[in-house]
């Protein structure tokens, strides 16, 4: 191959990748997706856990809902307080006011107060316990198993097992609400951090059964629905139940409760 036929083949390669470079900018220009810039701003805001907390599938959905299309700046329970003041000021609203919110486990049915029908001893998941004789183990069919399906969810760590049942650690839980998801016996709920008067029971058993389970145990005796002044708490389905916008934290319930199913989780 002479010189002229080397310098022709550069000339005609440089040539295409200079077309070729410049079909690339200008089908970019065209092409181009605007982004908003507030949306890397409300991202860059956000806790980045990506637990889904907020009802979209992440951290980066959610940033572009709130700029799109109007999300709500309280949706994140993880950053709390703080995240919505500054999300607030980032999209120009009003900061708003939100309550805390945890998780709680609604049983006390740990191995001294709950009767064990057998001893369980298969894959430790409460799921697949609860596919077992009577739900499980435990002599109440609503009660806590203790297989720690829940602590496995939890990714802040603030789940544990003690004594046979789940307990929440109130400091850590940042209320993304995946334990209430993955709890098969629906035991556990979120409820507002600065209201310590709880339930600390699901068994909708009828009085003698419920108490012949666990020791602990609603008997659905009405005796704190007589004692609030405050109409905070009724009976339904043989289990009492806070209306925690009413309750007062008065704590007439709980000096009430014969069977100490309802707590103050001040003094717990």
């Amino acid at each position: 191959m002479d010189v002229q036929s080397i310098i022709f083949s550069g000339l005609s390669i440089g040539g295409l990748g200079l077309l070729f470079g410049l079909g690339l900018g200008v089908a970019a220009k065209v092409f181009e997706v605007k982004v908003d810039p507030l949306i890397p701003l409300v991202r860059d805001a956000l806790p980045s856990a990506n637990c889904g907390a907020c009802s979209f599938p992440g951290c980066d959905a959610y940033a572009k809902a709130i700029v799109e299309d109007g999300a709500s700046i309280t949706s994140c329970p993880v950053g709390g307080a703080d995240l919505i003041e500054e999300l607030s000021k980032i999209m120009g609203k009003e900061a708003v006011e939100v309550i805390k919110q945890v998780a709680y486990v609604k049983c006390q049915g740990t191995c001294d107060n709950a009767i064990e029908k057998y001893e369980y001893s298969g894959v430790m998941d409460c799921k697949n316990a609860t596919f077992l004789q009577g739900k499980g183990s435990k002599g109440c069919e609503y009660g806590c198993l203790g297989l720690s399906s829940c602590v496995r969810v939890c990714e802040f760590d603030a789940i544990d097992i003690i004594d046979g049942i789940a307990i929440i650690n109130k400091d850590k839980c940042v209320a993304c609400g995946k334990c209430v998801l993955e709890c098969p016996k629906n035991l556990i709920e979120m409820v507002p951090d600065d209201k310590k008067t709880r339930v600390a029971c699901a068994s909708e058993d009828k009085g003698k059964e419920a108490k012949s389970n666990c020791t602990t145990a609603c008997i659905a005796c009405r005796l704190c629905v007589k004692a609030c002044e405050y109409d905070a708490i009724h009976v339904d389905k043989n289990i009492a139940r806070i209306d925690y916008d009413k309750c007062v934290e008065c704590g007439a319930c709980v000096a009430k409760c014969p069977t100490k199913a309802i707590i103050d989780y001040k003094i717990k």
